[in-house]
């Protein structure tokens, strides 16, 4: 086994929903191989780099595309960031984090994980 810690930095420019961090799945046929794979995400913290409020909003689909909510309509306030998580959260093969700011451009989303493999 091994583990690897990562930091997955994503400025939201748009009010899409935007790809945060996707764990790995399984892959035999690649050189090398990629193993299995579990997540353990350690911190989500949020930055509005604007003189505005703003909310983010934040999921995990799972593979087969059930839409999960971590956090809804979240605020932070001007010039500030937050803490999302206050546990760690565990994600499985090809789950996928997802973040959609109201605003677009105001917004940073640091996630911080250990994937152990």
């Amino acid at each position: 086994m091994a583990d690897t810690f990562l930091l997955k930095p994503v400025d939201l420019t748009t009010t899409n929903a935007t790809t945060i961090y996707t764990v790995p799945t399984t892959n035999d046929t690649t050189v090398p191989a990629t193993p299995s794979t579990t997540a353990i995400i350690k911190s989500i913290r949020v930055a509005n780099d604007s003189g505005s409020a703003d909310t983010v909003t934040l999921t995990v689909t799972r593979g087969d595309s059930a839409v999960f909510a971590i956090e809804t309509v979240k605020a932070v306030a001007a010039n500030t960031a937050i803490e999302i998580l206050t546990q760690p959260l565990v994600a499985n093969e090809g789950d996928i984090i997802k973040a959609t700011a109201a605003t677009a451009n105001r917004l940073h989303v640091l996630l911080s994980v250990l994937e152990i493999t």
